[in-house]
C-alpha cells in the first residue's frame, strides 16, 4: 500500500528536478549569450571600419585581406600548434587544406561584394548559405518538406531582391524612415546582378563550415584543423594578392597599407580570430549555428546600431522588413519534421543546423 506513495512523491521531485535542470542551463548560458552578442558586434564593427577605410583609401581589397590573413594564421598556428600532440591523419589534413582554398575564394568574393554593395548587404548576404538546406532536402531529405523549403527559399530571394533595390536605404525605400537629417551622399540601387557576388560568397562560407564539421566533430581537433585551414587560405590567396597588386590595382596596395590602423587591427583581431572562437562556443554550448534566425536577429541589432553610428543611408523600417522576410525564409529553408525528431535535434534543426540532415557520405570528408 505504501508503494504508490513513493512513486507519487518521486513524481513531483522528478518534475522539480527537471524544471531546475532546464533553468540552470539557461542561467549558465546567459554569459555565453552576452559573449556571443559582443563578439558579433565587434566583428560587424570591423566590417564597417574596413569598408570606410578601403572606400576612402582606394587600396586593394585582396591585398588587404591577404595582409590580414598573415598575422591571423600566425596567431592560430601559435595558439593551437597543430604539429603537436596526436598526429593528424591525411584524411583530415587534406580536406582541410582544400577547404582553405574555399576560404580564400570566399574572402575574395566577400571583399568584392563589400565594396560593391556596402556592409549591410554584404553582411546579410552571408546568410545565403541557408539555401544548402533546400539543396540537401531535394537530394537527401524527405520529399514531404520540399515545398516548405522551396517556400523558404522564395522568401529569401524576395528579401535579397528588396535589398538589391534599396529598400534598406533611406534614398530608395518606399517606407517611412526615422531621422530627418540630410544625407551627405545617397546610395544607388545595387541590382540583382551585383548581388550575385556576395550571395555566392555566403554560400561558399556555409559550404566551408559544413566541410569543416564533416572533417571533425571534436572541438579541440576542430581548432587545430582551423589553424591549418587559415594557413592554407593564406597560401592560396598569395598569388591573387600579388596579381591584384602588380596588375589589377593602380596603388601599391600591400606596401601602402597602414598596418597599425584600426581597420587593419580590428579585421585581424575581431573579424578573423575572435569571431571563430565566439561562433565555436555558440555552436557547442548554445546550439546556435550561423545560418539560423537567432543568429540573424543578433546581427540585425548590431547592424542597426552601426548604421546609425556611421550615419549611413539607412531606412530602419525597410531594413526590418527585409530582415524579417529573410529570417522567415531561413527558418523554413532549414526546418525538418520536428515532431519526428528528439527535442535536442529539433532545437538544433530549428536554429539552422541543416548539415545534420545530410548523411556523412553526402559531402566530402
Amino acid at each position: 500500500m505504501m508503494s504508490p506513495r513513493p512513486s507519487a512523491s518521486a513524481s513531483p521531485e522528478g518534475g522539480g528536478g527537471a524544471s531546475i535542470s532546464r533553468s540552470v542551463p539557461t542561467a549558465r548560458s546567459t554569459p555565453l549569450q552576452v559573449i556571443h552578442i559582443l563578439g558579433n558586434f565587434a566583428r560587424i564593427w570591423s566590417v564597417y571600419s574596413l569598408y570606410n577605410y578601403l572606400s576612402s583609401s582606394g587600396d586593394s581589397m585582396v591585398g588587404f585581406i591577404f595582409s590580414c590573413l598573415i598575422p591571423a594564421s600566425v596567431i592560430f598556428l601559435a595558439s593551437q600548434k597543430p604539429w603537436k600532440g596526436r598526429p593528424l591523419p591525411n584524411s583530415q589534413v587534406v580536406p582541410t587544406v582544400i577547404n582553405g582554398g574555399i576560404l580564400a575564394l570566399y574572402f575574395v568574393l566577400w571583399g568584392k561584394g563589400l565594396l560593391a554593395c556596402g556592409p549591410l548587404v554584404a553582411l546579410l548576404a552571408e546568410y545565403a548559405g541557408a539555401v544548402l538546406g533546400v539543396l540537401s532536402a531535394a537530394l537527401y531529405g524527405r520529399k514531404v518538406n520540399i515545398w516548405k523549403k522551396i517556400g523558404g527559399l522564395a522568401a529569401m530571394l524576395v528579401a535579397y531582391y528588396l535589398l538589391a533595390h534599396g529598400w534598406a536605404t533611406r534614398t530608395h525605400s518606399p517606407l517611412y524612415s526615422f531621422g530627418s537629417e540630410s544625407l551627405e551622399k545617397g546610395t544607388q540601387v545595387i541590382g540583382m546582378k551585383e548581388m550575385v557576388v556576395p550571395l555566392t560568397a555566403g554560400i561558399l562560407s556555409a559550404l566551408r563550415r559544413v566541410l569543416a564539421r564533416r572533417v571533425s566533430l571534436k572541438n579541440q581537433l576542430k581548432r587545430r584543423l582551423h589553424a591549418i585551414n587559415v594557413a592554407s587560405a593564406t597560401c592560396f590567396l598569395f598569388p591573387f594578392a600579388m596579381w591584384d597588386t602588380i596588375l589589377g590595382s593602380a596603388s601599391d596596395s600591400i606596401v601602402k597599407l597602414q598596418f597599425p590602423s584600426w581597420a587593419y587591427m580590428s579585421t585581424v583581431l575581431f573579424g578573423m580570430v575572435l569571431i571563430f572562437y565566439v561562433d565555436n562556443v555558440a555552436e557547442e554550448k548554445l546550439h546556435l549555428v550561423f545560418s539560423s534566425p537567432r543568429h540573424l536577429m543578433v546581427s540585425t541589432g548590431c547592424i542597426i546600431v552601426l548604421e546609425i553610428l556611421y550615419k549611413m543611408d539607412f531606412s530602419l523600417l525597410g531594413f526590418l522588413l527585409c530582415s524579417v522576410i529573410l529570417g522567415f525564409g531561413i527558418f523554413e529553408a532549414t526546418s525538418l519534421e520536428r515532431s519526428k525528431k528528439s527535442p535536442l535535434e529539433a532545437h538544433e534543426l530549428s536554429n539552422g543546423s541543416f548539415h545534420n540532415q545530410l548523411p556523412i557520405s553526402a559531402l566530402p570528408s
